[in-house]
């Protein structure tokens, strides 16, 4: 039979030596400290500064030529300025017809005259709410609206012996059901300067919107996509139009006059 193997040697590692060889193991390596990064400073270039400086030199002798000007006329003349804007809303079947729903007046200095909402004697079929702003209670029979006739009687107390600055006031008239002495009338939407060309040739002049103008002429956002008209400001711009170009205006109504005059003899 086959011998049985010999016994295994004895383990005679001390518990001891294992905990000296496991204390010996390296301790784990702390990362060194990360350096702060230093924020780089930004100087304006001395070009950017010189622009800067010029554009707000040049504004503020535009702002100074236009203070004189405002200055040299006096109040009496200011008084017999006003502006007048419209918010219309649709009527008919389809509601392509225009009915007045809103008036504003303000006067040379952008003061309002007159703002009120105004009672539709017709079935509204489309309120343009997203132009006009003008909502189903705004105008109600109950509500602070003007009855038609009654704001018809009003703003023509307002414009009666005034010179009447608006932007396309022929839809003005129309919805009001009045109308205003030819010579009377700045509107920026006629005058040709603030037109644009068209045509072949350029040989057609066409108006322009007023938002366009606003922007251009006086920097001002009005009539925003997505947002609603507001009368008020825009009364208010297409009067700070005309009085960009009141002198060189008046001077070619001036002309008109006297040649109107003339052909009818009375000069």
């Amino acid at each position: 039979s086959p011998s049985p193997s010999p016994p295994s040697p004895p383990n005679t590692t001390n518990e001891n030596e294992i905990q000296e060889v496991d204390d010996e193991t390296p301790p784990p390596k702390t990362p060194p400290p990360t350096k702060k990064l230093k924020r780089l400073k930004i100087f304006p270039r001395i070009n950017n500064l010189l622009a800067e400086a010029a554009e707000t030199k040049r504004t503020d002798k535009l702002q100074a030529k236009k203070d004189t000007y405002e200055n040299s006329i006096p109040p009496s003349e200011k008084a017999n300025y006003v502006a007048l804007d419209c918010e219309m809303v649709g009527i008919g079947a389809e509601g392509k017809q225009s009915a007045l729903a809103r008036v504003s007046v303000t006067d040379w200095a952008g003061a309002t005259l007159l703002d009120t909402f105004v009672q539709v004697p017709d079935k509204v079929t489309d309120f343009r709410t997203f132009v006009s702003g003008v909502r189903a209670k705004d105008i109600r029979i109950g509500s602070a609206a003007m009855e038609l006739h009654a704001c018809r009687r009003k703003v023509g107390g307002i414009l009666n012996g005034k010179v009447l600055v608006g932007h396309a006031l022929k839809n003005d008239f129309a919805a009001l059901m009045l109308n205003h002495p030819k010579l009377d009338v700045r509107d920026t939407a006629r005058y040709k300067p603030f037109m644009r060309t068209s045509g072949r040739g350029g040989g057609k002049l066409r108006p322009r919107r007023l938002r366009d103008l606003a922007k251009e002429h006086l920097d001002l956002d009005l009539q925003m996509e997505g947002e609603e008209h507001s009368s008020v400001d825009d009364a208010k711009a297409t009067m700070m139009l005309y009085k960009l170009v009141r002198g060189k205006w008046e001077k070619e109504a001036e002309g008109v006059v006297a040649e109107k005059l003339r052909r009818s003899g009375k000069r």
